[in-house]
């Protein structure tokens, strides 16, 4: 991980953020190179799963909505995590994260929430008989002696703030923990403005935000961070004999398929299935899609069939008819509420994830992001093979405006050739094109394989085919 850390800062991927100021813990800002494999992830997520399919639409939710809404989903009363507390060094844990004798290492909060959250601050406490609270503490070494942490009590993961312009007098309202419920309480509008049938399906990318208890391992887990989900809408199994286990198997192995698509290998991830126990009360199944990150194996993504426990919890709220017309059904009642298979994605989580399987410092000699082309931040690299020779670079430049019309492309012509090829090396850029002093004379240029190192000759007027054929996908 301080591998994957050091590389992220120094080439432009993830920053700290406000690190001038000392940091902020758990912040991280997305660098020149980060936004352009995040924002790839996401465009490759989004034509796969919505676009490239006929029963997908999608929406842009806004992050803040009605409180009722969180009332309506729940979250508001039921949102919380059980927290504990060592009396010592004022380090919290996740009670249910931290086992019987607290074997997990978690992170501390920063140092600026504890102040704010003194034992018995507005929080209301509760015992849990799961949790054994004699544990050592992993930050300051408390020795065990019964008394070390606080009971468990409970902390809400929802971020308040103020609507309007007097505080006093304003409306309390919550940054949204998910983008799941802008897709529920827009349901019935988008079957009102388009002609989707059921089964169909809504998807969305956006950020998210939860008070965690604790944070950390870079941006696996932050309190700011961005989601692609989707809510598939299928008919009622019981009034319509619909499989829904056939559809969650299909969701399932669409999942798969994405994770291959973004260079995940299959020895690296796993799908595990939810127990009855662990899952929520209303999903029949759950499996969640666990990545060997190098600090463990840990969640990449979900999938949950939830019934129809949201819209039912909406309807019962709003008062509004969210049932679904289906004219196919036999006798008078021909409306349902449809139930609902959630695939749901972490881009933070991914992009991790896509670093870490794509890090190679098995040779001695170079560093290798060995990004899918379709994620690399830029496609090719061009220059000249010497940066201070005129003649050169107006030929360089002229392949640089014709490839970059279709491909992003950078301009590299720092230092000497083998340092140029290093740095793109180590960013992920895949093919990298150069000029010499052939090239005035035969119009060809040299093409570098950034996992093979090959180079082969090709001629300028050949160029957009060749990497039309490299960049399809």
């Amino acid at each position: 991980m301080e591998k994957i850390v050091s590389l992220a800062k120094r080439r432009g991927f993830v920053f700290p953020n406000s690190e001038i100021y000392g940091g902020l813990a758990s912040a991280y800002d997305y660098g020149p190179l980060g936004v352009e494999l995040k924002n790839n992830i996401k465009k490759l997520w989004w034509k796969f799963f919505i676009q490239d399919r006929e029963d997908m639409v999608g929406i842009d939710g806004n992050i803040i909505s009605s409180p009722k809404v969180w009332e309506a989903s729940g979250h508001i009363e039921n949102f919380k995590d059980p927290m504990i507390e060592c009396k010592n060094c004022h380090a919290r844990y996740r009670a249910d994260k931290g086992g019987k004798k607290l074997k997990i290492k978690l992170n501390k909060l920063i140092e600026g929430f504890d102040k704010n959250l003194k034992t018995g601050a507005d929080i209301p406490t509760y015992r849990d008989s799961d949790v054994d609270l004699s544990g050592n503490c992993d930050f300051c070494g408390a020795k065990p002696n019964g008394e070390n942490f606080t009971p468990p009590r409970s902390f809400s993961g929802m971020f308040r703030t103020h609507l309007g312009p007097v505080e006093e007098n304003a409306e309390i309202v919550y940054l949204r923990p998910e983008t799941a419920q802008n897709i529920f309480i827009n349901y019935k509008n988008i079957l009102n403005s388009t002609n989707k049938k059921i089964p169909f399906g809504i998807g969305q990318i956006g950020k998210a935000f939860r008070n965690e208890i604790t944070t950390g391992q870079f941006i696996f887990r932050t309190f700011e961070f961005e989601q692609m989900e989707i809510e598939y809408f299928i008919p009622d199994p019981e009034l319509t004999g619909f499989d829904w286990e056939k559809s969650f198997d299909e969701w399932k192995e669409k999942m798969n398929q994405f994770a291959e698509m973004i260079g995940l290998k299959k020895d690296e991830f796993e799908n595990i299935e939810i127990s009855k126990e662990e899952r929520a009360f209303y999903s029949k199944r759950t499996i969640d899609t666990e990545y060997k990150y190098p600090f463990g194996q840990e969640e990449l993504w979900g999938l949950a069939y939830r019934g129809n426990y949201d819209l039912s919890r909406h309807q019962d709220y709003s008062k509004e008819d969210l049932r679904y017309f289906d004219e196919k059904l036999e006798g008078k009642e021909k409306k349902y509420l449809p139930h609902v298979i959630e695939p749901s994605f972490g881009v933070d989580r991914a992009l991790l994830a896509v670093l870490c399987s794509a890090y190679d410092d098995s040779e001695k000699e170079r560093i290798v992001l060995k990004l899918p082309p379709v994620l690399a931040p830029y496609k090719i690299a061009v220059a000249p093979l010497l940066g201070n020779k005129p003649e050169l670079i107006e030929k360089a430049r002229s392949v640089f405006e014709l490839l970059k019309k279709e491909w992003h492309c950078v301009w590299d012509d720092r230092g000497n050739i083998g340092k140029r090829y290093k740095s793109q090396d180590e960013i992920g850029t895949p093919y990298f094109v150069v000029i010499d002093f052939d090239s005035l004379e035969d119009d060809s240029v040299t093409i570098r394989d950034r996992d093979t190192m090959e180079q082969k000759r090709i001629k300028i007027s050949d160029l957009e085919k060749y990497f039309e054929n490299k960049f399809s996908f």
